[in-house]
């Protein structure tokens, strides 16, 4: 079997943990700590993300959609696929070594998404982007470390938290979807969304799409 190779490393800020990109023949791979955060093999919840979020809002000629996390890009090209000419997507994304490698090493994976017009990148953390305005965007998507039982960073826990989903629901116009990306289901993550005021959906997807790779959770979130 190919060995993995190490391309790069990027330190997690306000954490311990580091990143690093590796490659084996075709295949990248992101990890911390030794743990696989996304490989490009298996990206269909990434997709699925997107798709049932745009879904429900790709009717308004000007959406607006922030997408927190950018991993390999996936997400944000399921995204732009399913939206207007007119729409305007906003990435979060707190490392930039992330940003770098989207730009040139995992470029092509998605089809080059970072250089739509409609995209506009933010190195920062998508809980302070959150915080910034109130009833501003159609769609909020997060894909942040492995969901509401994070890894990586323990600021990430605001986001799951009772603070984090009464920020996003405020941050969304009415009809607005909060789409959560997540490795398993979570009961308790369920309860807080619709104590924040959300109409919930659980949606259970594959990681590789229709070809099975193991199962992910993706919450559909609406405020009514």
């Amino acid at each position: 079997m190919i060995p993995w190779k190490l391309l790069d490393s990027a330190q997690i800020p306000g954490n311990s943990g580091e990143l690093r990109l590796y490659k084996r023949g075709r295949e990248f791979s992101i990890r911390v700590n030794g743990f696989e955060l996304m490989n490009s093999s298996a990206h269909g919840s990434e997709d699925a993300l997107a798709e049932l979020a745009c879904a429900k809002v790709a009717g308004s000629p000007n959406s607006r959609v922030l997408i927190g996390g950018l991993g390999m890009g996936y997400t944000l090209a399921a995204a732009l696929n399913r939206l207007g000419p007119n729409a305007c997507v906003v990435i979060a994304e707190l490392v930039p070594a992330v940003i770098e490698w989207n730009r040139k090493l995992l470029a092509g994976l998605a089809g080059h998404p970072l250089q739509d017009k409609r995209v506009t990148i933010r190195e920062a953390d998508v809980a302070r982007v959150l915080k910034e305005k109130r009833c501003d965007y159609d769609a909020i998507l997060l894909d942040i470390d492995n969901g509401p039982e994070g890894l990586t960073r323990r600021g990430n826990d605001w986001l799951y938290a009772k603070e984090g989903l009464e920020a996003a629901f405020a941050a969304l116009r009415t009809k607005g979807v909060l789409a959560v990306w997540s490795v398993s289901s979570d009961r308790s993550f369920t309860r807080r969304l619709k104590q924040a005021g959300f109409e919930v959906k659980e949606v259970c997807v594959h990681a590789r799409g229709s070809r099975g790779g193991g199962r992910h959770t993706i919450w559909i979130a609406v405020r009514g």
